[in-house]
């Protein structure tokens, strides 16, 4: 009989495979790993397409968060109920969600392992995993964190006491951190160092404290455009910049925390009297040791098409991606479109060549108070603006703070969860002809 019973199925229990065969305990024509935002839009699609029993997503988590929004409930500027909904409601009704984690990847054979043991296979696989936050990596920082001054908003627990520890600083050093990994979302550690930095103004306390943010990078942004104008701010509100800061320790019993200059090799301690982390990220590692992950361990795809480098048949969006992007959910729209024009076309028997290529679009709504916001939208591939928008975004706005704000959420939640909204590219052909010309 059928061994359907046994995964953990959230909608109902399916399969059509007998004990005999060594893969298969389910079959469906597209398994979607990960019920993230990149996961669910592509999975919104394809299984409205294809119908019921066709699409299985598979994610062990019962909420589904809205991360981008932790930088505002961080600084105080949102509720944490805003960011999250159970994952029931999020998920595609036509998809099958199998409440479980992956343990590994079986390419030839087209097949993934749960940690159940069972198997699930696919004749098309999409990899929407995410990041793996290392804490860890940081000697003493997993048990300081939430404690005594040190918190993370990537952290779903640590996030919800950053604006109360703001909030009760009195003055010293405030740190911000910037790892040596990729991360996602890295406009996001500049956001809250800014956002505490008008705290502190607003508190009353700035004239006593020290702010100071600590990057392992050479520049505060990665994108010059945009970067030299974050600099001049950062300058203007007197919070002192050192690059190359990895943090490597937190000494919480001393309030102290030790980086390495990755440019001399030597180290030196901050004392602290609050400090946000942004911790050091990585490919998940069921991914890292598969046969789908490039040598960093990022599952290997052509960073135009989306599709694995050699299994044609498995394509990856988002941060588990090798794509040589930043990971941001804005990112995840533009890439979702056109893995889902690929894929659509493959399931459709149009084979050949892909429709669609991905021109690296990503963005960084770069926070710097609470009414003010730079609207970084660049391509990670080339470096260049790829704005929205017929003005500089590169100016400090109001408007674009509450568009990030009020609106973009609303647009996530029903829109790119549901698979209909695929980025801004329509909206900025739309404004090319009256898009004045500049020189960058």
């Amino acid at each position: 009989m059928l061994r359907a019973a046994h995964l953990s199925t959230v909608k109902r229990s399916f399969a059509t495979v007998s004990k005999k065969q060594p893969h298969a305990h389910q079959k469906f024509k597209v398994v979607v790993v990960g019920g993230g935002p990149a996961g669910l839009s592509v999975s919104s699609t394809v299984s409205k397409l294809l119908g019921k029993n066709q699409v299985a997503v598979i994610e062990p988590s019962n909420k589904h968060y809205y991360q981008p929004l932790w930088t505002y409930v961080g600084s105080g500027l949102k509720k944490f109920s805003d960011s999250v909904k159970p994952m029931a409601k999020v998920m595609p009704k036509e998809a099958e969600w199998i409440q479980d984690k992956v343990t590994s990847f079986d390419p030839e054979n087209n097949t993934v392992q749960l940690s159940n043991g069972e198997t699930v296979a696919y004749d098309y696989l999409v990899v929407a995993a995410g990041i793996q936050i290392n804490w860890d990596r940081v000697k003493g920082l997993k048990s300081a964190l939430g404690h005594d001054g040190v918190t993370s908003n990537y952290d779903v627990d640590s996030v919800k006491k950053t604006y109360r520890f703001l909030k009760n600083f009195k003055g010293g050093n405030a740190l911000f951190t910037f790892p040596n990994t990729p991360l996602k979302c890295p406009g996001a550690p500049t956001k809250i160092t800014f956002l505490a930095e008008e705290i502190f103004r607003l508190n009353g306390v700035r004239d006593k404290t020290n702010v100071i943010y600590n990057t392992s990078a050479a520049k505060i942004f990665g994108v010059d455009h945009y970067g030299r104008v974050l600099q001049k701010l950062a300058d203007e509100r007197n919070i002192t910049v050192n690059f190359q800061h990895e943090l490597i320790e937190i000494d919480a019993g001393n309030h102290q925390a030790v980086f390495r200059n990755n440019a001399t090799s030597e180290t030196k301690t901050f004392e602290y009297d609050f400090i946000h982390v942004a911790p050091p990220q990585g490919p998940p590692q069921f991914i890292k040791d598969s046969p789908l992950a490039d040598a960093v361990g990022f599952v290997d795809v052509s960073k135009d098409t989306l599709r694995h480098n050699k299994y044609r048949n498995v394509f990856a969006l988002g941060d588990c991606s090798s794509l040589p992007t930043s990971k941001t959910a804005a990112a995840i729209t533009g890439q979702s479109g056109v893995l889902k024009k690929n894929l659509i076309a493959d399931l459709q028997g149009k084979g050949g060549k892909d429709e669609a290529n991905y021109d690296g679009y990503t963005s960084c709504p770069l926070i710097i108070g609470r009414d003010e916001l730079i609207l970084a939208e660049f391509s990670g591939y080339t470096g260049k603006p790829l704005e929205t928008f017929p003005v500089d975004q590169r100016s400090v706005s109001k408007v674009a703070q509450f568009l990030n704000k009020e609106i973009i959420p609303s647009l996530y939640w029903n829109g790119l969860l549901k698979g209909s909204w695929t980025g801004p590219t329509a909206v900025r052909t739309m404004f090319d002809p009256i898009r004045p010309k500049r020189d960058n």
